[in-house]
This record gives structure tokens, sequence and C-alpha cells, in this order.
């Protein structure tokens, strides 16, 4: 789950990172209200989970209330890459005498948490990779050991930070650190961590992701997601308890076992179809949740097809079966169904769907029959 900037800061504030004083706003009043609190002068921010907002046009510097006025009024509702600006936040301006880049990610092919830092903050991260690669300084941590403030100040060294700042920059990020645990985030980045003319430290902007798996033992971050950003697929799926993933494609695919989904996608991109889901139903499935795996994967109007293959285990065929007559019944779908059942009471599963002769429905033995089977029923073809 991706946050606000205002949201990643309130988060940083928790850990006591320091940040400018700021505060969120919905309307122009609102904001006008922000502005007054804070005082002149002050920037009107863009809340969107996107980069780039600077360039759009999405962060302004509000010398007096009738600059704060016009801002706001232009910046709410404005498009930035696609996303439309809802919300604002009104922050306190800050004198800045340096830019710096910070950021710890999971690094999945590391199975590590991996610590960045550069003295080229303010700029695109990729484009410092791509251009000048040493300029970024990194560090894997050891899960088991965390963090040490020895290997902060060795990371501040090595990306070159002034040496008078060393021990705060280590200090900041030990604290992002802590902030990366504690939270369960997948990523914390900071673009830019500035240096003002005191030589104070501080994060100007956040960038947070959180772990969604976690958020059970987070109700405060939980209580943080925004339903209307989210694609509607994957919040039902969300909602029904399903493991769905929307994909590009337009063949709509279920199964039961992660392994089993992935292979699924991989057979029907080698017989030329393109997947439209992930859908993971796992374990145990029983006829309700086929009929919510239906209705997910239904509602998105570029499904022209769709793929039921079943190994029975704990999910039981029959059972496979039963949800997809409900399903039928409930709100029948427009579109062709392949279905492929094997293992625990396939044969009666089976039988079942003999019986009940669904309209576009259309049963095969083995994997690559089924894929080859939706592959071209989603082209348009006939059986």
């Amino acid at each position: 789950m991706d946050l606000l900037e205002y949201q990643g800061k309130q988060l940083f504030a928790r850990h006591e990172i320091p940040v400018p004083s700021g505060i969120p706003a919905r309307t122009v009043d609102e904001a006008m209200a922000a502005a007054e609190q804070i005082g002149y002068p002050c920037v009107v921010k863009a809340q969107v989970k996107i980069g780039g907002r600077g360039k759009a046009g999405g962060v302004k510097v509000a010398a007096n209330a009738t600059e704060a006025r016009e801002y706001s009024e232009a910046i709410l509702g404005m498009d930035i890459k696609g996303f439309t600006v809802y919300e604002l936040w009104i922050e306190e301006a800050s004198e800045i005498e340096a830019e710096y880049y910070a950021a710890i990610v999971f690094d999945r092919s590391a199975r590590a948490p991996l610590v960045m830092l550069s003295t080229q903050g303010g700029m695109d991260i990729e484009q410092v990779s791509e251009e000048t690669p040493e300029a970024i300084a990194t560090l894997h941590v050891d899960p088991l050991l965390g963090f040490q403030p020895f290997e902060a100040r060795r990371l501040a060294f090595e990306a070159g930070i002034d040496a008078d700042l060393i021990r705060p920059i280590g200090d900041f990020l030990t604290r992002l650190y802590a902030t990366f645990i504690a939270e369960e985030a997948m990523l914390v980045e900071v673009n830019p961590v500035i240096i003002t003319p005191d030589r104070k430290v501080k994060a100007l902007d956040s960038k947070i992701t959180l772990d969604d798996n976690a958020l059970f033992r987070h109700t405060e971050n939980a209580a943080l997601r925004d339903p209307s950003d989210e694609d509607p697929q994957e919040q039902m799926a969300r909602d029904y308890g399903l493991a769905y993933v929307k994909l590009d494609g337009d063949i709509g695919i279920f199964g039961n076992g992660a392994g089993l989904v992935m292979s699924t996608l991989d057979v029907v991109t080698i017989f030329g179809g393109e997947p439209a889901n992930f859908l993971d139903a796992g374990g145990g499935a029983k006829p309700e949740a086929i009929t919510r795996a239906v209705e997910v994967i239904c509602s998105n109007e570029n499904v022209t097809a769709v793929l039921f293959n079943i190994f029975g285990g704990i999910t039981r065929c029959d059972d496979v079966a039963t949800g997809l007559i409900e399903a039928f019944a409930t709100n029948p779908p427009s579109v062709p169904f392949v279905v492929r059942l094997d293992g625990t009471n396939d044969v009666e599963g089976r039988r079942i769907l003999a019986e009940a002769d669904l309209p576009g429905v259309y049963t095969a033995s083995t994997m690559n029959e089924a894929a080859e089977k939706v592959v071209a029923l989603a082209k348009g073809e006939s059986l």
C-alpha cells in the first residue's frame, strides 16, 4: 500500500524523523486556513501517489494569501500523470543548503533490506543510477543483526557527505531503518533529504510503500487505505479474501494454488494468449469462493474468455463444479469458460458439469488442451 506524502511524513514524525510542519487540506478554504496557520511563505503541494509533481506544476511556493488561493485552486483537480489531485499538503517553506537522497527498499534478490544514499538529491534516482551510478552508496543489511550505527556512518562517508554531517546523516539513516522495520514497509524513500543553513537534517518529501500482508498488525496504517485509489477488481477480490492481481490481457485465469496459477499463466502465454489476471482461491475453496471468483474475473470488461484450472487436493472438484453452476445461476457470464478438473472428486465434478450443461462452458482433460481452447475462444474462434 502506497502512502501519500503527508501520510508518510506523519509516520516519520512518529519515529522522530525531522519533517517540516504542515496541514492537509481537501478544499481551497481548508488550504487557506492551513496557510494562515502555517504562515507565509508556505508550499502548496499536490498529494498524489506518483513522482514528478513539481515538474507538472503540482508544487508551488506561496508568498502570500493571494498566491496561496491561486495555487490551491489551480492544483486541486489537476491531472498529474493520470492521477487526479483531491488533496493538498500545506507546508512551511524550508531554507535549503543541500539536497541528498536516501532510501531503504527490500531487495528480493538478496533477501535483505538495501540502504541507499546519494548526494544528488532532488533528481530522479533512475537518472542518477543510469548516468552516475558511482554517486549512490549502497549497503545490504543483515536482517538478524540490523542496521548498525557504524554502518550508517560508513555509508555517509562513502556517499561523500560533508564531514560535519556524517553523524547527523548516519542518525537520520538509522531512524529511517527503524521506521522501515517497525512499520513493516517495502520501501521508505526521501527525495530530497535537505540540509538547512544551520546544518539540520530534514525529510522534505516521503515515499512509503507498506506491506499489505502486514496491515492486520498495524491498524493505524490500515486506516490510511484509500479504496477510491485502488483497482476495482483487486479491491473486490481483497474484500472476498481472494488472492488476485490484475494483468493486461483478455483471458481470465482461476486456479487453486499459486504454483498452479503461475504455470497456467505460462501455458496460456505459450499458446499465444494474454492472461487478464492471476487469481488463486487457495486450498479448500468452497462453492461460495468459486462464485465470488467468477464475479471478480468477469467484472473486468477486458476479459473475453475464462480458464478454470483445478487440481483437486484439499479443494474438491465437485465443489468447484457446484460453485460454477451457482455463479451461472446468479449472474450468467457473457464470456465462454474452459474448465479443467483433475484430482479429488474430478469424475464427480465433470459429471455435475455435464448434467448442468451450462451455456458456453467447455471442458478439457489436460492443461495444454485447456489453454489451447481458451486462447481460441478469446480470439473469437469456434470449438
